[in-house]
């Protein structure tokens, strides 16, 4: 697949599902890196739901990063429906095409210090027939940030996203979970330790943001990969 050669510098980030704060996290990564002086482009494959009104996500990408990217550069396929993007796309009559995904990813890399790419939904998630989100995660080639809630549940979607990141040679550099309440519980508390020490993973907490004030965020700068754990002998 052209251009193959995996970026650089940047982050990916994804979530163990839809509405675990994917978006708010690789917002706040891109604000963070923003401000430290960095150019900050911002990409997503694919938005869906922009029937439901709102701040779409690709809007709210570039406005954290001050980008001045056009939608069509941050986010190459745009649908009204919230759905899964193959099925988005099949309904519009076509279908997202890889290359032009990777395409689009490095023009955007190419005008800035640093890339923040957020997937859809999770990894195994379909972009296309025999396309993941996973794939696109493997052929941009950039560390892997995971977004996640803190509540009860969070543990197996999470280590189960953790798994299917290492199965596939991904990088992995932390675990947000999000929105971390002022008072944990003592089961938030609880998952946090039991994700780092089970995952083997950094794991990070953010807030819940005030959007429309991006300087009132705080840093969220996720470390850099962990070697991957060893496979038991």
């Amino acid at each position: 697949m052209e251009p193959s050669s995996a970026l650089t510098s940047g982050s990916f980030v994804t979530g163990t599902g839809t509405e675990v704060g994917k978006t708010v996290v690789a917002a706040a990564i891109a604000r963070t890196l923003s401000a430290s002086g960095q150019r900050v482009a911002v990409f997503k494959p694919a938005v869906t739901g922009l029937d439901d009104g709102g701040e779409p996500d690709h809007a709210l990408l570039r406005r954290a990063a001050g980008s001045t990217q056009r939608d069509e550069e941050i986010a190459p396929y745009r649908y009204g429906p919230p759905m899964s993007p193959h099925l988005a796309a099949k309904l519009a009559g076509e279908e997202i095409q890889p290359k032009r995904l990777l395409a689009a990813a490095h023009a955007a890399a190419a005008g800035a210090d640093t890339l923040v790419c957020e997937g859809v939904g999770g990894l195994l998630v379909p972009l296309a027939p025999g396309y993941l989100v996973r794939n696109l995660a493997v052929d941009v080639g950039l560390p892997l940030t995971i977004a996640t809630s803190p509540g009860l549940g969070t543990i197996n979607h999470t280590l189960l996203t953790i798994e299917a990141a290492r199965a596939a040679g991904l990088a992995l550099s932390a675990v947000v979970l999000t929105p971390w309440p002022r008072q944990p519980s003592t089961i938030e508390e609880s998952n946090r330790e039991a994700i780092a020490a089970l995952g083997e993973v950094d794991v990070e907490v953010l807030p819940r943001l005030d959007l429309s004030t991006p300087s009132s965020w705080p840093r969220l700068a996720p470390p850099p990969p962990r070697p991957a754990p060893s496979p038991p002998g």
